[in-house]
């Protein structure tokens, strides 16, 4: 069974991307494993952007953590390009909620199609609970 992701909502987020030569496997291009931590920048930014200081910091003890991931590969990336990653939040639930990542090249090629999996954690209790007011105004005015 392939992986579909929705990519019905609004972005909420977009950022560029750099991608160095550590991004670039034997192949000559951008290894699939950099994909996540594109993905990863690019959530870390938007927090930022919101004035949280990073996934572990939404609110007193509790932060964020990734339960699940999937990628679609549309095209390769090579080092020096820029790509334009977009975040957009789909099925929100109590505890948590997904985001989809566009992942675009310059010449507007879509490189990327990927989703993650966000439950909030209390990193002191080591539980999930739910979303903080903090995050939840900002996930409700998307």
């Amino acid at each position: 069974m392939r992986v579909d992701l929705n990519l019905s909502n609004t972005p909420v987020y977009t950022t560029a991307i750099d991608i160095t030569i550590s991004d670039i496997n034997y192949g000559g291009h951008m290894g699939n494993d950099r994909f996540l931590t594109l993905m990863q920048e690019a959530r870390l930014r938007w927090l930022q952007s919101l004035g949280f200081k990073n996934e572990k910091d939404i609110d007193k003890t509790v932060g964020l953590i990734v339960v699940d991931a999937a990628i679609q590969f549309k095209a390769e990336v090579f080092h020096g390009e820029r790509l334009s990653v977009s975040i957009a939040i789909d099925s929100v639930r109590s505890k948590g909620f997904d985001l989809i990542y566009v992942i675009v090249k310059e010449n507007d090629k879509l490189a990327a199609i990927g989703k993650t999996g966000i439950l909030c954690y209390d990193y002191i209790d080591r539980k999930v609970v739910e979303i903080p007011e903090g995050l939840r105004k900002f996930i409700e005015a998307s």
